[in-house]
């Protein structure tokens, strides 16, 4: 990713990972966003010289911007590991194999520097994300669950 590229990305997946955040993960839209902004801040305070952040622009064949992936090398449960923090392809490119192939080059990309794993959370409701990380072979190694319950008039629960 070139420094030009940096602004927008950043802009597009703090909105993008609120809007998830708030759409598939239940979290109020206002304190999605204040955890988008504070994430940023704690994994990228140098921007693109950020250490151990890695950006990409997702191109087609031509060049033409299709995407963005960002990944980091971090120390996970003990071991080093890729963590794979965003992956956006452009909504009119989607459901064209960009992502797939995105995650195939990432992989390769996560061997060649000689880590065994990448990792990636994604919420349960996206299931578009879901069944594309599962149809490469992810496995879900955490499930999350909650139940909204009604709320009870005062005299109901006395």
């Amino acid at each position: 990713m070139r420094p030009d590229e940096f602004p927008n990305f950043e802009a597009e997946s703090k909105r993008g990972f609120a809007r998830d955040m708030s759409e598939n993960g239940g979290v109020d839209p206002d304190a999605a966003r204040t955890k988008a902004e504070r994430d940023f801040a704690r994994l990228l305070p140098a921007g693109l010289a950020s250490t151990g952040q890695f950006l990409f622009v997702i191109e087609d064949e031509r060049g033409a911007a299709k995407g963005a992936l960002w990944f980091a090398e971090e120390e996970r449960n003990g071991r080093r590991c890729a963590f794979l923090y965003d992956i956006r392809v452009d909504e009119a490119s989607r459901g064209q194999g960009i992502g797939r192939l995105a995650m195939q080059l990432l992989e390769r990309e996560v061997r060649a520097r000689g880590l065994d794993s990448l990792e990636l959370n994604v919420l349960g409701g996206n299931t578009v994300a879901r069944s594309l990380y599962q149809s490469l072979g992810y496995t879900e190694t955490f499930v999350g669950m909650r139940k909204e319950l009604p709320r009870q008039s005062p005299k109901a629960a006395a």
